[in-house]
């Protein structure tokens, strides 16, 4: 459903906010070693998050990434929306360039009601609540923890 960058993009997210503080940057080589994403890819992606302010990026031997906005108030669209953009939500589902509500394809009413859906679960979910899920072990990502 998400492009590629935008699955690392989210995952990248989330270690950040796993491991990041006020005290501790993450670099770019350890979100790659641990999510086993290409470096060069990856280093791609978190500039599209910085120019989007949901990322910091500071340079330096103790320099590397941090959330910009607290876990809390960063949903997994606003990650979507910055690397894939928001036209996955509006477009039609089988590709057809005059699908609308007025002139629907066959699948026009199924495919708009699971982009709302998930448009809404996207919107829901923060980086916050990931996180506690994952501490609380309600839910489980290949995440290595590293302090």
């Amino acid at each position: 459903m998400f492009s590629k960058s935008c699955e690392y993009g989210l995952q990248a997210m989330l270690y950040i906010a796993m491991n990041a503080s006020e005290d501790r940057n993450v670099g770019l080589r350890e979100i790659a070693v641990n999510q086993g994403i290409p470096v060069h890819f990856l280093s791609k992606i978190l500039q599209m998050l910085v120019k989007s302010k949901l990322l910091n990026s500071v340079k330096g031997p103790n320099g590397g990434f941090t959330l910009r906005r607290k876990p809390e108030e960063t949903n997994l669209l606003d990650v979507v929306a910055s690397i894939d953009g928001l036209d996955l939500f509006e477009r039609c589902g089988i590709g057809l360039k005059l699908c609308s509500d007025n002139h629907p394809c066959p699948v026009h009413h199924k495919f708009k009601f699971l982009r709302e859906s998930i448009r809404d679960t996207l919107c829901k979910e923060n980086l916050s609540d990931l996180v506690f899920d994952m501490q609380e072990g309600k839910s489980y990502v290949a995440l290595k923890n590293k302090p």
